[in-house]
C-alpha cells in the first residue's frame, strides 16, 4: 500500500461519516444516501491527486461534490418520476382486456412448460420475433431455435389438451398465440 493509498484510507476513515450524516438528511432512504456517499468516494479516489492539500480543505471539497451528487441525485429522480407517470398513463391507454378463459387455459399451459420452452414460445407469439430474431436473444442458432420451437410448440399442445384452465384471471394478452391454437396454424 503506498501513501497515497494510505492517506486516502485516513481521509474515508474521517469523512465518510459525515458524508453519510449530510446525504441522509436530504434522500428519502438510507440506500440512497449510501449511493451517494459511495459516489463522492469513487470522485475522491479519481480524483485523490487533484484534491486540496489540507484536511480541512479537502473535507469542505468533498462536501462540495456530495452536493453536486445530491443534485444530480435529485434530478435524477425528478426523471424517474416523469417517466414513471408517462408510462402509468400510456399503460392504462392500452391496458389489454381481462383474460378469456382460453387466455387463462394457455397461460396455465405455459406455465407447465420448461422455462426455455416458454421464453421462445413467447419471444415469437407475444413479442412478434421471427425464429432468427428469438435465438439471437436467447443466444443460440436459428437453426436449433428451429428445431426447439417444434419440440415446444408440441409440448404446448399435449399441455392444452390435458391440462386444466386456470380459475383466476389475471390481465393478459395472448396476440398470435392464441390464434394460432384457435385456428390451428402453426406459424
Amino acid at each position: 500500500m503506498n501513501d497515497g493509498d494510505v492517506q486516502f484510507e485516513r481521509l474515508v476513515g474521517t469523512i465518510a461519516p459525515k458524508l453519510l450524516g449530510y446525504a441522509t438528511r436530504r434522500v428519502a432512504t438510507p440506500a440512497d444516501a449510501a449511493d451517494v456517499v459511495a459516489e463522492v468516494l469513487l470522485v475522491a479516489w479519481r480524483r485523490f491527486g487533484a484534491m486540496p492539500a489540507g484536511e480541512e480543505e479537502r473535507v469542505r471539497w468533498l462536501y462540495g461534490v456530495a452536493r453536486r451528487v445530491l443534485a444530480n441525485h435529485r434530478r435524477g429522480r425528478l426523471r424517474q418520476s416523469a417517466l414513471t407517470s408517462t408510462l402509468r398513463l400510456h399503460l392504462e391507454q392500452v391496458a389489454p382486456a381481462p383474460a378469456t378463459v382460453e387466455a387463462l387455459h394457455v397461460r396455465a399451459a405455459l406455465g407447465r412448460l420448461r422455462a426455455d420452452d416458454r421464453e421462445l414460445l413467447c419471444l415469437i407469439a407475444w413479442e412478434g420475433l421471427a425464429p432468427a430474431e428469438a435465438a439471437g436473444v436467447l443466444g443460440i442458432s436459428p437453426t436449433r431455435a428451429r428445431k426447439r420451437l417444434q419440440r415446444a410448440r408440441e409440448r404446448l399442445r399435449a399441455e392444452l389438451a390435458d391440462g386444466e384452465p386456470l380459475t383466476h384471471a389475471e390481465p393478459v394478452s395472448f396476440g398470435r398465440l392464441t390464434e394460432q391454437r384457435a385456428s390451428g396454424v402453426d406459424g
